[in-house]
């Protein structure tokens, strides 16, 4: 039997549920991502879109897709940033702190190019994406 997490927003109106390993965990640091968390970066844990889905309060996810690529969702009644969708990809990527029960094991850090904060992990940094995600899979230097 796969694992299941569950988490909620902040107030607690949504629920969310993830089932099985993430397939990849991280930090992204590109312009869009530290403006809409509101800090240097900003923690994700990506599974395919399928095994992600809300199960109780639907109803005040809202959403923001300022680039086509990333259906960001959040609470209308708390703010609470729960996880942004890529559609092109199939992928979610949930906001790390959203599901607590999860051990959260970065591996790589994207858009490294745009970082504000550095970053002295040994994790590899990458310009912008993997290869297989659109991007140049590039590494940069801490």
């Amino acid at each position: 039997m796969q694992e299941k997490y569950s988490g909620t927003c902040f107030c607690g109106a949504i629920e969310i549920e993830a089932t099985g390993a993430p397939l990849e965990m991280g930090y992204c640091h590109c312009t869009s991502c530290r403006a809409y968390s509101g800090g240097p970066l900003s923690a994700y844990a990506l599974w395919r879109s399928g095994n992600v889905k809300i199960t109780r309060g639907a109803e005040f996810i809202g959403h923001y897709n300022k680039s086509g690529m990333s259906d960001r969702q959040f609470c209308m009644k708390c703010g609470g940033h729960i996880m942004s969708a890529h559609p092109d990809l199939g992928l979610t990527d949930v906001r790390a702190a959203v599901v607590p029960g999860l051990t959260f094991e970065p591996t790589v850090h994207l858009n490294y190019i745009e970082c504000v904060l550095p970053v002295r992990d040994g994790l590899p940094k990458l310009k912008d994406f993997p290869a297989e995600a659109g991007g140049s899979g590039e590494t940069v230097p801490e």
